[in-house]
């Protein structure tokens, strides 16, 4: 049943198994409208919902979704979410994995810096958001959610990560991360000026590599040039002598298609690109032991 009560990302995440479902509820604002086309996933055979991480005094929320009754050796998946954080379309994409056998884990990176429900735009949730949350301060979130996961059920020889925009630039960086197996970036950015929060980038760590990666593109993503997709694809053949992680990564590019092409909820959501991608994900983490 659909609440009256207006729902923030906090209480999306602790209300989620009673509302996910109900069109609009718990979808950031700043991605409006929500499209018919939104996925529903049900939880059926799954324990889904919100856990903290202890850091010292900080308390790191994320989502989990989990096979019902299986309580351990379980493959990880670490989801990263957009720029909009962990709303109900990050939580779904958790429970997909989770349906297919995985510990699904989709930490809340952006809470330090606040809310990006808070904000109606996107250019003000990269202003208040995005340049407060720091690489060096998602990856130590990302190492501390895979330390949960071993705690909690979780296979850390089985690690993988998969991201999308923001979240996708996030996963080429945490695939240098020696816990990690394997990654799939959507449509994350490659280049970018350096700064102190984002010193590195894509392009600048193909040597860094430990885990193969799969990024996924639109040919006609307006925020991310096909030059900059070359680029990437030259820094993996110069780093592939040395690093085999860069010597099996894979760039696919979907041709007449759009930035954010996997999101159901968003007028950007290509059918056709968004199950082959979905599909190829599912094939890399199992060709490379995430399950």
């Amino acid at each position: 049943m659909k609440s009256n009560t207006p729902l923030n990302r906090r209480t999306f995440l602790k209300t989620s198994a009673l509302t996910a479902g109900a069109m609009g509820v718990g979808f950031a604002p700043a991605s409006m409208p929500v499209m018919a086309a939104a996925i529903k996933t049900d939880f059926v055979g799954l324990e889904a919902g919100e856990q903290n991480i202890q850091m010292g005094d900080y308390q790191l929320p994320i989502y989990v979704a989990r096979p019902q009754n299986t309580k351990t050796s379980l493959p990880v998946i670490i989801v990263v979410s957009e720029i909009f954080g962990v709303h109900e379309h990050i939580a779904d994409v958790a429970r997909r994995f989770a349906k297919r056998g995985y510990l699904a884990i989709a930490p809340d990176f952006f809470t330090r810096a606040g809310d990006p429900n808070n904000y109606g735009s996107i250019a003000e949730i990269f202003t208040n958001i995005i340049s407060k949350t720091p690489d060096d301060q998602v990856i130590a979130d990302l190492k501390a959610t895979i330390a949960w996961a071993g705690k909690n059920g979780g296979d850390l020889k089985r690690v993988g990560v998969t991201g999308f925009c923001w979240g996708g630039r996030i996963t080429w960086l945490a695939a240098t991360l020696p816990q990690v197996r394997a990654g799939v970036a959507w449509y994350g950015r490659l280049i970018g000026d350096k700064t102190p929060g984002n010193p590195l980038h894509p392009v600048d760590i193909a040597a860094q590599l430990h885990a193969p990666v799969l990024g996924l593109y639109g040919g006609a993503d307006t925020g991310i040039s096909l030059e900059s997709v070359e680029q990437m694809r030259a820094a993996l053949a110069k780093a592939a002598p040395t690093n085999l992680a860069a010597k099996e990564s894979v760039i696919v590019v979907y041709p007449d298609t759009p930035h954010a092409f996997h999101a159901d909820y968003r007028e950007s959501y290509r059918e056709g690109p968004a199950k082959d991608g979905w599909a190829k994900c599912l094939a890399w983490f199992k060709k490379n032991g995430v399950i």
